[in-house]
């Protein structure tokens, strides 16, 4: 499957979303999707990933904002030409649904760049 791919001012996401079966339970409507990030500096100075702002849709239609600090517990600093890989996971309590948002980030000058997160979509069964 092809990544997701979104740019901002030579960063760029990729996301790639994968159904966790083994993890799921149909029954008790809890669907687990894992999904791993790839942020790529494409600049020619380092960036540090601040701050993450999520939008989570579930297959109602229904909207969860998750935001906090960093990513699984790091502000990584990206070299120049550098990426920073990560995978975390999104419960639904829907067979599918999509994930989008924005990486706040700061450059060595102290000026913020918001990054858009492509919108993915997670559907149960889709590996």
């Amino acid at each position: 499957m092809n990544p997701y791919v979104a740019t901002t001012e030579n960063i760029t996401v990729r996301v790639r979303p994968v159904y966790l079966d083994g993890q799921s339970d149909i029954m008790a409507r809890k669907f687990v999707f894992a999904y791993s990030v790839r942020i790529e500096n494409h600049r020619a100075e380092r960036m540090q990933l601040l701050r993450r702002h999520w939008y989570i849709r579930d297959g109602t239609g229904k909207v969860r904002e998750v935001e906090g600090e960093g990513v699984v517990g790091q502000q990584p600093i990206i070299p120049p030409r550098g990426w920073h890989d990560y995978v975390s996971n999104c419960i639904l309590n829907t067979f599918e649904g999509t994930m989008e948002g924005t990486y706040l980030m700061r450059r060595p000058n102290g000026e913020l760049l918001e990054v858009a997160i492509p919108r993915f979509a997670l559907r149960a069964a889709a590996n």
